[in-house]
């Protein structure tokens, strides 16, 4: 009984057979991305640039307040059937905004105001005036006739669209309308100011 004899392979030298460089082949697919790294450390701050382009003018500067208080030193009796108050004394007129030739308040700045009016009444005369908002009678200041006088006043609050107009006016009914004062005191006053 005989074993067979182990014959070991020849070993081919892979160096020798190699070939010549092939042909480039085609693109693979792209890979997925990789996980985002670290953020790097802040560059040198860049040279300063070029000053630009002067811009458009800008708007015209509205003021936003307002505010008015004028007084009449002089009586007046009512000689037409409305007749508007004019003041003689100004105490405070932001931006003249009270033109006191006409006696009236205009408004430059829309938004809620507050007006006051007192006036000193006269012996055996009616007093009766209105504040009226652009020709609309909105408050009434009344004191019958009486032989003594008083002082009488009214305040109102009004929401004012630009251009609005607002001033104190006498009705003269069947009976004499007047309004007391003189050139010692200030008996008539008429103030406004913007509220919001």
């Amino acid at each position: 009984f005989s074993y067979p004899q182990y014959q070991p392979l020849p070993q081919i030298n892979m160096t020798i057979l190699k070939g010549e460089k092939g042909d480039r082949g085609e693109r693979g697919m792209q890979g997925k991305f990789g996980k985002t790294g670290v953020a790097g450390s802040r560059g040198h701050t860049g040279p300063k640039g070029q000053k630009g382009s002067v811009g458009a003018p800008g708007e015209r500067c509205k003021s936003h307040y307002a505010a008015f208080s004028v007084g009449r030193k002089k009586p007046l009796h009512s000689n037409d059937y409305y007749q508007t108050l004019i003041f003689d004394t100004e105490f405070v007129n932001l931006y003249d905004h009270f033109n006191m030739f006409t006696g009236k308040f205009y408004c430059y700045v829309p938004g809620i105001y507050y007006f006051s009016l007192n006036v000193h009444t006269w012996n055996q005369k009616e007093t009766y005036l209105h504040i009226v908002h652009n020709g609309a009678e909105v408050v009434i200041l009344y004191a019958q006739v009486s032989d003594r006088s008083i002082m009488q006043s009214q305040s109102v609050m009004l929401e004012l669209r630009e251009q609005d107009e607002v001033w104190v006016r006498l009705y003269k009914g069947e009976r004499e309308n007047a309004v007391f004062s003189d050139e010692y005191d200030t008996y008539i006053t008429f103030s406004g100011h913007l509220i919001k």
